[in-house]
């Protein structure tokens, strides 16, 4: 198949100018009418979606590169979870878990028993998102270690409610204007090796270990008293932060002074969870066994669902100390039984097999484009480093919004992350022809970009 042919079929269809004159309604009354804290990178109008496609309110057919934040990992209205929400919404819309039983609940934290990062018995709390499930593995590990202090990382995102976001360090304007927050919460780095670590490999493995030594070798000589200390809370990878995964021998030690001084590991699967790494969860590539574990987004493929699932001698609260009127809600749970068998059956699969080739492709990148600093992740959460000099690592944050812009006048829906990178996640349904003709579209909008700049000497010789 030519290159003309697999676009013609794989690729978007665009039919107007955008954004259209639908979508310039919408986004006109959004403006009038919707809190402006939300960020929007470009003029997507979302109508409707299957798998990896997106048309818009004027009939524009995008491929989808973002997934709703990393959520819809079966794809737009997988068949099967249409059917599992529909009949579920036949029959039980609501009835609260906090306060009767469903049978569904059990049913679902028996399918994630069967696929935990760490040995069971386990114990699950249901909630509606992301920052939910973080809340919650902060009030648990109070609770149970009757300690009130805890470790996070820069660069972490963790949520935005009050709890989570005294844990998240990623954004001046996350915190802006609502302190006080949580108190107890110490941040300290995060080993994101291409941004702080040292450029020699051999001398990468022991920085990492270093980062995480610092925790024994300084907070715990200065300002922390280590049995004060409830949980330490990571990011295997680390998503809005840059999608940076941790080195492995940064988690083990980690697990080692959690299991030194009783203090519990908490790892934020939020983002990296639910296969799409290629496997269930991006700690088991380190072989490190969480006491905790924050779900989301993928776990029930758009539906709202937060999960906080830990080893059960952990989740030994009185009733009455956590609760939540809607989490759980049948129709999500239904959705995210459904998702586990598509998961299980074919996405985490093929996460890991068309995951690898695109890594595979973007490796190369790194030595035909000079904006390219950095190639990084594991499956379908791939995250592309842009910088000005590939000497200095100067950040392009605005040449980098411009690639997402030029993108999406494309047909291809993108996010940035961190500073200055991109970020990949389709959804796991994934197909390598798709694969191809979003990393076309993606290398098109980059190399305009990288000649616009070139003649203007904004990217040196350095970066050639």
């Amino acid at each position: 198949m030519t290159k003309q042919e697999l676009h013609s079929q794989f690729g978007p269809k665009l039919v107007t100018t955008l954004p259209g004159p639908k979508a310039r309604a919408a986004v006109e009354a959004d403006s009038r009418l919707i809190s402006p804290s939300y960020t929007r990178s470009y003029p997507l109008v979302a109508k409707s979606g299957r798998g990896i496609r997106v048309t818009d309110s004027d009939g524009n057919e995008f491929l989808d590169f973002a997934a709703g934040i990393a959520v819809n990992s079966t794809g737009h209205c997988h068949p099967e979870v249409v059917a599992a929400i529909q009949k579920q919404a036949a029959e039980l819309i609501h009835i609260s878990g906090t306060d009767f039983y469903d049978e569904n609940l059990t049913n679902l934290a028996a399918k994630l028993t069967a696929v935990a990062p760490m040995p069971g018995p386990h114990k699950f709390f249901y909630g509606n998102s992301g920052a939910e499930a973080v809340e919650c593995a902060l009030k648990l590990a109070r609770y149970h270690t009757k300690r009130q202090q805890v470790i996070a990382f820069y660069g972490a995102f963790h949520g935005r409610t009050m709890g989570a976001l005294s844990l998240t360090a990623s954004k001046p304007q996350q915190k802006r204007r609502f302190a006080p927050l949580v108190p107890g919460v110490t941040h300290i780095p995060y080993p994101y090796v291409y941004r702080n670590g040292p450029a020699d490999p051999t001398a990468q493995e022991q920085w990492a270990l270093n980062c995480a030594r610092y925790i024994e070798d300084k907070l715990f000589k200065t300002t922390l008293a280590p049995e004060e200390v409830a949980a330490i809370f990571v990011e295997p990878i680390q998503g809005e932060g840059g999608y940076v995964p941790a080195p492995a021998n940064f988690l083990h030690e980690l697990r080692a002074i959690c299991d030194r001084h009783g203090i519990l590991l908490v790892a934020d699967e939020v983002q990296s969870g639910a296969g799409r790494t290629g496997k269930w969860w991006a700690i088991e590539e380190s072989g490190v066994e969480p006491d905790i574990v924050c779900i989301a987004k993928g776990i029930a493929s758009g539906m709202p669902l937060g999960i906080c699932m830990s080893k059960a001698e952990i989740m030994d609260w009185l009733p009455g100390s956590h609760a939540s009127t809607f989490g759980g809600n049948p129709v999500s749970i239904a959705a995210a039984l459904a998702t586990i068998e598509i998961l299980n059956r074919e996405g985490i699969a093929n996460a890991a097999k068309v995951g690898a080739q695109m890594l595979a492709r973007l490796e190369g990148w790194k030595e035909t484009h000079p904006l390219v600093g950095d190639i990084r992740g594991r499956g379908l959460m791939i995250g592309i480093e842009l910088v000005k000099d590939k000497a200095t690592r100067e950040p392009v944050t605005a040449l980098r919004n411009r690639i997402e812009e030029l993108a999406f006048e494309r047909g291809l829906l993108i996010l940035g992350c961190g500073e200055t990178s991109i970020r990949l996640c389709p959804p796991l349904i994934l197909k390598e022809e798709e694969a191809t003709v979003a990393l076309d579209i993606l290398e098109e909008a980059l190399a305009e970009v990288e000649k616009q700049h070139a003649h203007m000497g904004e990217l040196t010789a350095a970066g050639a």
